[in-house]
């Protein structure tokens, strides 16, 4: 019998369920990357790369931010994030899964309650795995939810403190969350508020600052901006009071354990910061593309949902991946979300609407969906 058989075994399960995942390679129109503002192939992030090479800037970091591998350009950046977004510090991680991962394992200490919508990244639910404190799920942008659950717990026994988990806007739904219901529970409650600003940072908020930017600053608010999404580069910025840094470095396994991020993507961050504070033309430019997606897709069923991300949802998981391989045929790359990644029975299309597409291109996308779904 193979080494791998019960692998093999799991493998044909998730085929007979439509489920098997597979690596494929761009093709067509893109409706399916977060690179919202068509920056990671732009000119001037070009640019500020190769001057950035040109004035010695390495590729590699040569080891953890603890050793040799702390670079000017990491501090650099982390001194610029931490003014634009008006915070007392910031941390530069190589990704948001690392992020995510080091601030719910490591922030949150035995005795506290960390309550977190139901629909919170993937990576989020690894750092909490890996943590001492106690979580419990709450209603998707339900605030009553979590404030249900901080009251539960204390008439419980609950004497730590609690933590709030959320994501500003919600990556397979495109919905916002109830930002300031939330704050204001915090503070009622003594509570720490986690906002992941991942597909907020850049295309919302005063100079592309995020739907939080109004939060930032309080002492008791810590947001992470993901680098890799309309920021066009690679990493994640987690952005709070300087005790949050502080901790990290000193705590946070997946930080003092891990290679630095490359010190040119440090540089080439900054200049994304720059980019969109200087341009906000490209977000004005997207959200006229996202009303004409609305208007296209509305014959086949698609509910506005406020933001660049616009689900179909077809239930159905077979049925997803039939129509989204049909449309990607038409030329449009639209990939099929099937679970555990969203809720069963809720498989759909996820359409993202990007700067690299035109108007023309999207009326077209619209007649593709709808021709695939008859």
């Amino acid at each position: 019998m193979s080494m791998f058989a019960a692998h093999h075994s799991h493998l044909a399960a998730l085929a007979a369920r439509d489920r098997l995942r597979q690596l494929t390679s761009r093709r067509g129109i893109d409706f399916s990357s977060n690179d919202y503002l068509a920056l990671a192939a732009s000119a001037r992030l070009a640019n500020a790369v190769t001057d950035a090479v040109a004035r010695g800037v390495p590729v590699g970091s040569g080891g953890s931010r603890l050793l040799r591998g702390n670079s000017e350009e990491h501090e650099a950046l982390e001194a610029e994030a931490a003014r634009f977004f008006g915070v007392e510090a910031a941390l530069y991680f190589s990704s948001g899964y690392a992020a995510n991962t080091a601030l719910f394992a490591t922030l949150p200490q035995r005795g506290d309650l960390i309550v977190h919508d139901e629909l919170v990244h993937a990576s989020a639910h690894e750092g909490l795995r890996l943590g001492r404190a106690a979580f419990v799920p709450a209603t998707h942008n339900d605030p009553q939810a979590f404030e249900d659950a901080i009251t539960a717990w204390r008439q419980a026994g609950g004497t730590g403190r609690p933590w709030i988990a959320v994501e500003s806007l919600y990556s397979m739904d495109g919905d916002r969350a109830p930002l300031d219901a939330l704050a204001g529970i915090a503070a009622r409650n003594d509570a720490f508020l986690l906002i992941d600003e991942a597909h907020a940072t850049g295309v919302f908020g005063a100079n592309g600052r995020g739907l939080a930017h109004h939060l930032d600053g309080r002492e008791n608010v810590i947001t992470l901006r993901t680098c890799g999404k309309a920021l066009g580069c690679e990493g994640a910025l987690l952005c709070g009071p300087m005790a949050v840094r502080d901790f990290l470095v000193n705590r946070g396994r997946a930080f003092i354990f891990s290679t630095a991020p490359s010190p040119l993507m440090a540089s080439a961050v900054r200049e994304s910061l720059r980019i969109i504070a200087d341009e906000p033309g490209r977000r004005a430019r997207l959200q006229t593309l996202v009303a004409a997606a609305e208007r296209a897709l509305a014959r086949s069923g698609v509910v506005p949902s406020g933001s660049q991300i616009l689900p179909l949802i077809l239930g159905d998981d077979a049925l997803t991946m039939r129509v989204a391989d049909m449309v990607q045929s038409a030329g449009f790359d639209v990939r099929g979300i099937r679970p555990p990644t969203v809720p069963a029975g809720t498989s759909r299309l996820r359409i993202s609407i990007t700067l690299n597409v035109t108007e023309t291109e999207i009326e077209a996308l619209g007649d593709a969906v709808e021709a695939a779904l008859r």
